[in-house]
């Protein structure tokens, strides 16, 4: 009887969860075909430039940031997630070279690029403007996935009139506005290893209406359907951005469709084109 009485519970949990669960993906469903959810292809994308790298690094007043670059053309600079590097995103860039001139870089504490004491996406910011002024490029995209689409709203926000447009992938504007789980996890992973890059998701950005209204190039917007992100605050980025569009991509989550270099260049060519040429 006792076994019974078991088995019937953890029969009506595995019901229970699975409802919710089909709960969940259904609501997430109805709630994305209300802002712009596309199916991304890797249909008609040219073949992927295998080129060797150009590898430098440039000195900067608090760093030396480590770069690649391949291409020519439009100057367009891609920017990877928290403990990435360029090669998080050098798919896409090796696509993209078939059109601009790109460049890769490793955010400081990432990659090949100085480590620091202190990091913040304000100091981020700082370190891809002076980037940008000691390459000598005019008016680049950037282009940046995660903690790079965050630093790519900063640098427009803080540095106005030095972009011709941005892309940012799976940006948020406060921590509150990543899902709890994922939160939860950095939390914990921080318990066990301090890191400044988990300390720096937990406590930072912090993102107001007010300075996305004073976003003036135009923006493309962009989530998985189950990004880590909250859907609501991809959404109110877009909204707060005068030129703004957004997508969310259909199945996807945070970082599988910007990581497949043939989908990520799909997703924006139209957007880069329409900007460079505008």
């Amino acid at each position: 009887m006792k076994k019974r009485k078991v088995l019937l519970t953890i029969g009506i949990l595995i019901v229970a969860i699975a409802m919710a669960t089909g709960a969940y993906f259904i609501s997430v469903r109805i709630m994305s075909k209300g802002h712009n959810l596309i199916d991304l292809t890797s249909e008609g994308v040219p073949e992927r430039r295998e080129d060797e790298l150009y590898d430098g690094y440039v000195k900067l007043s608090e760093v030396e940031m480590h770069y690649t670059a391949l291409g020519e053309g439009y100057p367009v600079i891609l920017v990877h997630g928290n403990g990435g590097s360029y090669k998080s995103v050098e798919d896409l860039g090796r696509y993209l070279a078939n059109d601009y001139k790109v460049y890769m870089i490793d955010s400081r504490c990432h990659g090949k690029s100085t480590a620091t004491e202190e990091i913040s996406y304000e100091l981020m910011a700082s370190d891809i403007k002076e980037f940008i002024e000691c390459i000598g490029l005019v008016k680049p995209i950037v282009i940046g996935h995660s903690d790079g689409g965050i630093n790519a709203l900063t640098v427009a926000i803080n540095y106005p009139d030095l972009l011709k447009g941005i892309v940012s992938f799976g940006a948020n504007t406060v921590p509150g506005e990543l899902k709890l789980y994922f939160r939860a996890g950095v939390a914990i992973s921080d318990l066990f290893k301090k890191s400044i890059l988990n300390d720096m998701m937990l406590r930072q950005p912090s993102i107001t209406a007010e300075q996305l209204n004073t976003i003036s190039v135009p923006a493309f917007i962009a989530a998985g359907e189950y990004d880590i992100v909250k859907l609501r605050n991809t959404v109110f980025i877009a909204d707060n951005i005068k030129k703004s569009s957004v997508a969310i991509i259909k199945g996807k989550g945070h970082s599988s469709y910007v990581h497949d270099g043939k989908l990520a260049y799909n997703l924006i060519s139209d957007f880069l084109a329409e900007t460079v040429a505008a």
